[in-house]
């Protein structure tokens, strides 16, 4: 098992080389959620530190890359759009729906998106996109 501060009899702060990172802490496919929690370590370590060199960016993004591809399989999530999609951005940003009057301009309309019967329009799907700083491709459902 490697720790954070140390890989192999080496610091982690030491190993400025990519050959030595490699060396120390081979990149792996990532089978199981220790081998994750370890990648994860020497991560959080290298981002720990103030300035990184050009090897050590390459190797983080390696890390990173192995990191990504086990938690899309292990942990997929979920395509969203359109209200739902609306929803989780107004609780992750922290909005009530109310903040979304302006962008529905009646609060029937606003009601009745939210419960479903009725769509938003075109005009609707632009101004969220503004106002999220999103494309609007993100409120609509791929075919």
């Amino acid at each position: 098992m490697y720790i954070i501060s140390k890989i192999g009899n080496k610091t982690l702060g030491t190993l400025k080389n990519y050959l030595e990172l490699i060396t120390a802490f081979p990149p792996r496919k990532i089978t199981s959620e220790e081998e994750l929690a370890t990648t994860q370590t020497i991560i959080d370590s290298l981002l720990d530190q103030e300035r990184l060199t050009s090897d050590e960016r390459d190797y983080l993004h390696l890390l990173g890359l192995l990191v990504s591809e086990y938690e899309e399989y292990h942990y997929p999530v979920a395509d969203i759009y359109g209200i739902e999609l609306l929803k989780v951005l107004l609780e992750e940003l922290n909005f009530q729906p109310q903040d979304l009057i302006p962008i529905f301009e009646q609060e029937t309309v606003l009601s009745d998106i939210f419960d479903g019967k009725q769509q938003m329009t075109v005009n609707h799907i632009e101004k969220l996109a503004k106002f999220f700083h999103v494309s609007p491709a993100v409120f609509l459902k791929e075919v």
